[in-house]
């Protein structure tokens, strides 16, 4: 087994010993999807992918498994296992239930948010606006589902959290499928806004602008073509070049 997958914090890069090699390998495979170099109907061979973290099929297995109840990985029988493709009425399903989430969580998240968890979605939002300054679409589409993770972190309602997860990853497939523009899908200065009545506990406020910014997000869908890679050594080529 080699040493790659040390439970390291992206954020602090500091070894996090409870994170086991399950999770390192699905927080690799969920952020590939939340950039969306993971295209909708990629395969995920269990080969490719133990040969490129240096883990069993078991882990990958079961990292894969964590995705398919999250609905972002659809595994099919004697067939393996895909990134899942929302047809067009599934996405109207979706987006229409991350609407109703999205609505919920900023009323509850402008009762309990603490001044901490407002200062952290302030250094992403910051982190957002850097990626954007320099066109690295993939990370700032990555940061955006990731702010919207950690409102529902504030709303202090453990469901929540997990159905927003799953949410917000499904919502970066479809994204993939029928964004009509490849520039971010989210306004860093919508996420300001929603922060600043959020730390004023406006929960009427936040109700409205956040309706107002998934507004914005669904305008820029239609169909369109995907144009990730297939190609798993590539999606990962930075964790192999660790690993080298």
């Amino acid at each position: 087994m080699t040493g790659l997958l040390k439970a390291t914090n992206k954020k602090t890069k500091q070894t996090n010993p409870k994170m086991t090699q399950d999770d390192i390998v699905y927080g690799h495979i969920f952020d590939a999807i939340l950039e969306q170099r993971l295209p909708p109907g990629t395969k995920l061979s269990e080969e490719a992918l133990g040969e490129i973290f240096g883990v069993s099929r078991t882990i990958i297995r079961r990292a894969l498994l964590r995705l398919s109840v999250e609905q972002v990985v659809s595994t099919r029988p004697n067939r393996g296992s895909i990134v899942a493709s929302p047809t067009v009425e599934e996405a109207m399903q979706i987006l229409k239930a991350r609407e109703v989430m999205e609505l919920a969580i900023v009323e509850l998240a402008a009762e309990n948010a603490t001044p901490e968890q407002i200062a952290k979605c302030r250094a992403m939002v910051a982190e957002e606006n850097e990626a954007i300054a320099k066109n690295d679409t993939g990370r700032s589409i990555r940061l955006s589902g990731e702010f919207h993770i950690e409102l529902a972190a504030m709303a202090n309602n453990l469901p929540l959290m997990s159905f927003q997860r799953s949410l917000v990853s499904q919502c970066s497939l479809i994204i993939a499928l029928y964004e009509s523009s490849k520039k971010t899908h989210c306004s860093c200065d919508e996420h300001t806004q929603l922060l600043d009545v959020i730390e004023a506990g406006d929960k009427q406020a936040a109700i409205a602008l956040m309706k107002t910014h998934l507004d914005h997000i669904n305008s820029k869908l239609n169909l369109h073509d995907d144009s990730g890679t297939q190609d798993l050594h590539a999606v990962f080529s930075k964790v192999l070049k660790k690993k080298a």
